[in-house]
């Protein structure tokens, strides 16, 4: 297995990217790397069999859930962007596995129960029908234990996952661009 790539994707494509299709991206710069390692925290990668990423991007927190994770793991990304994912294509890793579809669409791809979903998806700018949806099927796959982590960029949307999970728990993390809001509900 080689070790995820640097990225391919510069900075100025990217930002491209990210303008281009604001309402699937959420952001224009990528997760720093702070924010990144505060996301995958709550990830127990000792235990973790099936680990979720949706709104993957080009893949920064996806290489980082990556150089964690055992090697009996699996990685399934979800990612609508098809630039996105050509990127996330070249991750050179046998325990990934690239999904160009909405996270609506997850049953399709997801055969046993998810351990830890993590993701960037900006449910903030998505209809909330589609919020709801996406969050009770990922409620439903959800292992007992497991844990769903969210990036925000605001608390807007708190409220939804407190409702959904039954609880949620917020970090703040002012060492990004914009500073973000790190939102972990567990299953009891």
């Amino acid at each position: 297995m080689k070790k995820p790539n640097k990225f391919n994707l510069n900075h100025f494509e990217f930002f491209r990217e990210s303008v281009k299709n604001l309402k699937t991206v959420g952001t224009i710069t990528r997760s720093s790397d702070y924010l990144c390692k505060r996301m995958i925290k709550h990830v127990d990668f000792e235990s973790a069999r099936i680990i979720v990423e949706l709104g993957a991007g080009d893949g920064v927190i996806t290489k980082h859930i990556l150089r964690s994770m055992s090697e009996n793991a699996k990685l399934i990304v979800f990612e609508v962007n098809s630039s996105f994912c050509d990127e996330l294509r070249k991750i050179e890793d046998n325990r990934l596995l690239v999904v160009e579809d909405s996270a609506e669409n997850m049953e399709k791809y997801v055969g046993n129960k998810v351990d830890f979903f993590v993701s960037a998806i900006p449910f903030v700018m998505l209809p909330k029908e589609l919020t709801h949806s996406i969050l009770n099927i990922c409620k439903n796959v959800l292992a007992s234990r497991g844990k769903f982590i969210q990036v925000h960029y605001s608390l807007v949307t708190k409220s939804i996952y407190k409702k959904i999970f039954g609880n949620v728990k917020v970090n703040f993390v002012p060492l990004n661009v914009p500073p973000a809001f790190v939102l972990v509900s567990q299953l009891t």
